[in-house]
């Protein structure tokens, strides 16, 4: 069969028959979304080519097609998966416990009216808590700055004018002002 006659009877209407392969493989996996769907869609247009460049005539184009849409689809949900697991293995639970004692949780600290900026600079630096110092020595002199203006209720933007800096930087500033790892001090 010559390669024009396979591109037309796999794209012939809307690439029906492509769609259709694909949909048989995806039976295997359920729970797919549209937009997952046209993903696997848009890969079978890249597997389609590359197996039409290595189909060699003495097998069926067919048999040929559905292995290599099995093998790349099943690579694909793979690494889908693994990406998952690897973001639950980060999750926290919000009932994590946050102070010493056991008594405050993650959850507590979301829904309490705390603000680091208040925190942190509420009274002069001397009369920081031991805490209160660990948590600023893990801030970059930029990210000190950056604090202490949104605590005098500066604006981003004119944080950012203000500091001389980019979008970016202000949101890598308070990043880490807010991040986990660095606010987990306080409690």
């Amino acid at each position: 069969m010559d390669m024009e006659k396979i591109m037309n009877e796999y794209y012939r209407d809307n690439a029906r028959k492509l769609r259709r392969t694909v949909d048989r493989i995806l039976l295997k996996f359920g729970g797919l979304s549209d937009r997952d769907r046209d993903d696997f869609y848009s890969l079978a247009n890249e597997v389609f080519a590359d197996a039409i460049r290595r189909h060699e005539q003495s097998q069926s184009f067919d048999v040929f097609l559905y292995s290599c849409l099995s093998n790349r689809i099943k690579t694909e949900m793979t690494g889908r998966n693994r990406k998952k697991r690897r973001a639950d293995r980060l999750a926290i639970s919000i009932d994590t416990p946050v102070s010493e004692d056991g008594s405050t949780t993650l959850g507590d600290t979301i829904v309490a009216d705390f603000s680091i900026e208040r925190e942190v600079l509420e009274g002069r630096e001397e009369e920081y808590s031991r805490r209160m110092m660990m948590y600023l020595d893990r801030l970059s002199s930029l990210q000190k700055q950056v604090l202490e203006l949104n605590a005098a209720g500066y604006r981003p933007s004119e944080i950012q004018e203000e500091l001389q800096i980019t979008k970016k930087q202000y949101a890598d500033c308070s990043a880490a002002i807010h991040s986990y790892r660095n606010v987990s001090v306080l409690f």
